[in-house]
């Protein structure tokens, strides 16, 4: 019988929290996840599905500032900050701007894009052997723009992607594209394909990490809230939910945007702020995009899926409110309206919104609390949680098993804050 020195808990059953599980249980650790809702049931449910190595590039870069106040100040805007007295936002936004240039950025994008490739490959290998039923794509994704002036601005974007991070796309113009995606509307100016990009149906692989879990041995805790750590001597001892105290030898806490409100357990200030995102999902159009779609000038992306259809994107910096706000679904599809011949269709299945832990240098952070040595974080991915699970699950479980890690951890560490 194996004893606590073999036990793991993580707390977070979202799609971070089901690899690091995965991998802990591939290296023989006996595990256990800690949800305080559902698992699956968070930011990983009803995300776009994109496992996206072209998303290289961090928020935060030269002229984001000004993209940004544009973005607010348009009634349909796909950025808003909701106006109130948060100091830690205000102090987010500060250090955000100051990662605004490009030395910062592409330092940002390198480690980003080590995640990405990485989790692309995971994903291939991953979905194959355990044969998951997740509608796993590998078309690439296809980034639209509507005006010749978007085009202009993007082949900046694409000549960077190119030659610094080796990501090139095949650019499309004109009527060309139409014929590529006949989804799309006549007279848009073009678009770039990124032909490594893949997407799944996020809710299917939740349920499939969550049955092969289950079948592996690993314990699923719902419902169980997280009150605290019993600690001595720079340790956690315990996990004290609201279904019992539990004993391990390592816990790791992928809670995504609600890490920072655990930060007097963790042990450290974590600077994630919760960025609200939006999506709606429906049945396929008739004429459905054979390609997920990122309308550029919009922020909006499309999944089609063999089961369904889904719009998707929005930032919003509201806090931890829950409302669902009717203004924010229908940017998506104003949006799609603009590129799309059938934008909808219905009825429709599913309105949602989640919380992203968005970082100001847009990089997770994968490391050890600095005052308590068995206790790990592994949270702040942005908007690219699903995109970069597999190589943070891998990662984390090397780390915690002293192993030589597959990529340098150096640039996730906590200390950078």
């Amino acid at each position: 019988m194996k004893g606590d020195s073999d036990k793991v808990i993580v707390i977070g059953g979202g799609v971070i929290g089901a690899f690091c599980a995965y991998f802990l249980r591939r290296a023989g650790r006996d595990v256990t996840i800690v949800d305080a809702g559902k698992f699956g049931m968070g930011c990983s449910h009803a995300n776009c599905g994109f496992v996206s190595p072209s998303h290289v590039l961090p928020l935060a870069g030269p002229g984001a500032i000004r993209s940004a106040l544009w973005a607010m100040l348009q009634p349909s805007g796909p950025l808003s900050i909701k106006p109130r007295f948060d100091p830690a936002l205000w102090g987010w936004l500060f250090l955000f701007a100051r990662r605004c240039n490009m030395h910062d950025m592409i330092e940002a994008g390198h480690a980003i894009q080590a995640l990405l490739q990485s989790s692309r490959t995971l994903y291939q290998q991953i979905i194959a052997e355990e044969q998951f039923d997740c509608e796993w794509e590998t078309r690439g994704m296809l980034f639209v723009l509507a005006t010749e002036k978007g085009m202009h601005h993007y082949a900046e974007t694409d000549k960077l992607l190119a030659e610094t991070f080796q990501m090139p796309a095949r650019r499309i113009d004109g009527v060309a594209l139409i014929e590529f995606e006949p989804a799309l509307k006549p007279g848009l100016a073009g678009a770039y394909l990124y032909e490594g990009d893949a997407h799944l149906r996020p809710d299917r692989l939740m349920a499939s990490l969550k049955t092969l879990l289950l079948k592996r041995g690993v314990t699923i805790r719902e419902g169980c809230k997280v009150h605290g750590l019993d600690k001595h001597e720079h340790r956690a001892h315990r996990v004290v939910t609201s279904e019992g105290e539990f004993t391990a030898q390592s816990f790791i806490f992928a809670t995504g945007a609600w890490t920072p409100l655990l930060a007097e357990h963790i042990g450290c200030r974590v600077p994630i702020q919760p960025g609200k995102g939006y999506s709606i999902t429906m049945p396929r159009p008739t004429l459905c995009p054979k390609y997920p779609l990122i309308f550029e000038e919009h922020r909006v992306a499309v999944t089609p899926w063999r089961s369904g259809y889904r719009l998707g994107s929005t930032m919003q910096f509201a806090g931890y409110d829950a409302t669902l706000s009717r203004k924010r679904l229908a940017i998506l599809t104003e949006a799609a309206k603009l590129y799309l011949r059938e934008p909808v269709a219905e009825p429709i299945q599913e309105e949602w919104f989640g919380w992203r832990p968005m970082t100001y240098d847009s990089k997770p952070i994968l490391d050890r609390s600095p005052e308590l040595e068995n206790v790990w974080i592994a949270a702040g991915h942005n908007m690219l949680g699903l995109s970069m699970a597999p190589a943070t699950g891998k990662l984390m479980a090397e780390m915690i098993g002293s192993q030589a890690p597959h990529l340098d951890p150096y640039p996730y560490r906590g200390s950078r804050f």
